[in-house]
């Protein structure tokens, strides 16, 4: 039985160890187009582009967040939860409302824009006292598209999101597969 723990555990820190520097860090933000990262998962958020009624407003990148929103469960301008129909790739008032609702439960200021602190409070390890999300390493894909399986934990739901092998973030929504860009909204309305 320690034998498998111990099996088991060095199993676990090399594929943990493999994801951490197997691809070489990558320089994110808007300018390069998308949502991106490289090296450890844990920080690929914090250094996006802002997200807001004026920049990036109606973008894939924007979807994303909508998403993230979906799977936090905040609750919209008319009081209600934001929903999927609220997904639609476009950052108008009531996802400022909800973002600002986030920002909120997180402990971060609330001025309804996903910088670098909101943003990046999304794929922090969890914390039970902000309910910051986490992002959680699933599997290591089967081709470069597919390079990394990594879920992102709710308060209310999860789902999963690829970080491809050049570092590239991909999400599904309505049955398709998106690049999280900044330069179009390809689907998410």
């Amino acid at each position: 039985m320690t034998r498998t723990r111990l099996a088991t555990a060095a199993i676990s820190a090399a594929v943990a160890g493999t994801l951490a520097v197997s691809a070489s860090p990558a320089s994110a933000s808007a300018s390069n187009g998308y949502i991106s990262g490289g090296g450890s998962f844990y920080d690929d958020f914090a250094d996006e582009g802002t997200l807001s009624t004026a920049s990036y407003k109606d973008t894939n990148a924007t979807c994303l967040w909508q998403i993230i929103l979906y799977a936090e469960g905040v609750k919209e301008s008319n009081g209600t939860q934001f929903d999927y129909a609220d997904i639609d790739g476009k950052f108008g008032s009531n996802t400022a409302y909800a973002t600002k609702q986030l920002q909120k439960a997180w402990g971060l200021t609330q001025d309804g824009k996903v910088g670098n602190k909101t943003f990046g409070a999304a794929d922090d390890k969890w914390n039970s006292s902000t309910r910051a999300g986490e992002l959680e390493y699933r599997s290591t894909g089967t081709t470069n598209a597919t390079k990394y399986k990594i879920r992102y934990h709710g308060s209310r739901y999860y789902f999963d999101i690829f970080r491809t092998g050049d570092g590239k973030y991909r999400f599904y929504h309505k049955n398709v597969w998106h690049y999280a860009t900044y330069k179009s909204n390809s689907g998410c309305s």
